[in-house]
């Protein structure tokens, strides 16, 4: 009898022996510190983010955190991750410069850092994924040019101040401007990625500088969108005054359908899944594959996984178009 239990015991130890080394014994806690979501944009990307298939099926465990566009919100909501033993982060941050400090926190704790959206000035960041701002500067206030017949007066809305996007977002409108000689700048301020603020902004623009304005170019699409209520609020049509924003939200697109904007699509869902593969690589290591759709989907623009490793992706931008806004709204109501 006792031989048989020696034998039972010995089977029992090689059969843990033979299991896989690499097996999850439990949820990856990863968090996401984004740096608000009262706009559209980042909560298209939350909620892309929640699809990602590693959320899905429970190998990660997510946690949102919402900056309130607030620096000093988003370095108390790293110390909480850093003390909770966090095992990732993905970050979105609302300030170049200050973010730095947060991922410093993360990087001395062993938590890697994978930025997404927005980008933070910091090398302890292990990889970005996110678009580059300054070409969607560049093609906004391009199609706003043309649009106006290469010259006249334009008003730029700009993003936060100090927030990668509004600062890449106005050398690429900037870039443009350059270009056109005839092109005047009347006004340059912030409505801080807000509709509300952005309508506000252009009223006073539309009586300070009555009959002047020839195009609006709204550094995304919640401001152009402002904007337009502007316009129409003063019995302008933003037919004669052409508009343009960056994102590609619903009513942006419906706007477009309607002749009444301009605007390029960001793509919330491949920068926030892809940063979740990228991130849970750094994790799990050479051996995770990739789950996003985002690595086929652009693979013909030269978008490519490789190893996982790269310092960063650049998620390519989507002109809005009467072609294929049907497409792009059918799916965003999936």
């Amino acid at each position: 009898m006792r031989f048989l239990k020696l034998i039972a015991v010995s089977v029992a130890v090689l059969a843990l022996a033979a299991a896989p080394a690499t097996a999850q014994k439990k949820p990856y806690k990863i968090g996401a510190a984004v740096y608000g979501l009262k706009g559209e944009f980042m909560q298209l990307w939350v909620n892309a983010l929640k699809e990602h298939p590693a959320v899905k099926d429970g190998s990660v465990k997510l946690t949102i955190f919402d900056g309130k566009y607030d620096a000093l919100t988003q370095n108390n909501q790293f110390e909480t991750m850093v003390t909770q033993k966090f095992d990732g982060i993905l970050f979105v941050p609302i300030d170049i410069q200050a973010g730095a400090q947060a991922v410093e926190k993360a990087a001395e704790a062993k938590i890697p850092v994978v930025g997404s959206n927005a980008r933070v000035l910091s090398d302890k960041l292990v990889s970005y994924v996110g678009s580059d701002d300054t070409v969607a500067g560049a093609l906004e206030a391009e199609a706003v040019i043309k649009a106006m017949g290469g010259k006249g007066n334009v008003v730029i809305i700009e993003g936060p101040i100090g927030q990668s996007a509004q600062i890449e977002r106005r050398k690429g409108n900037q870039a443009a401007l350059a270009k056109y000689k005839d092109v005047k700048v009347l006004e340059m301020r912030t409505a801080n990625w807000s509709r509300a603020e952005a309508l506000s902004l252009m009223e006073n623009w539309l009586t300070a500088h009555a009959g002047k304005i020839h195009g609006v170019i709204g550094q995304n699409d919640e401001m152009a969108l402002g904007a337009i209520e502007a316009l129409k609020a003063k019995g302008l049509s933003p037919k004669s005054i052409p508009v343009a924003g960056i994102d590609g939200v619903t009513d942006a697109i419906r706007a477009v359908k309607e002749g009444h904007m301009m605007s390029i699509l960001q793509d919330a869902q491949g920068q926030a899944q892809g940063g979740l593969d990228v991130l849970l690589r750094h994790i799990v290591g050479p051996g995770y594959e990739p789950r996003a759709a985002l690595w086929n989907d652009y693979a013909s623009e030269g978008l490519s996984w490789g190893d996982g490793t790269a310092r960063q992706y650049n998620v390519p931008w989507t002109p809005i178009t009467l072609q294929n806004a049907d497409a792009l709204l059918a799916k965003r109501s999936k």
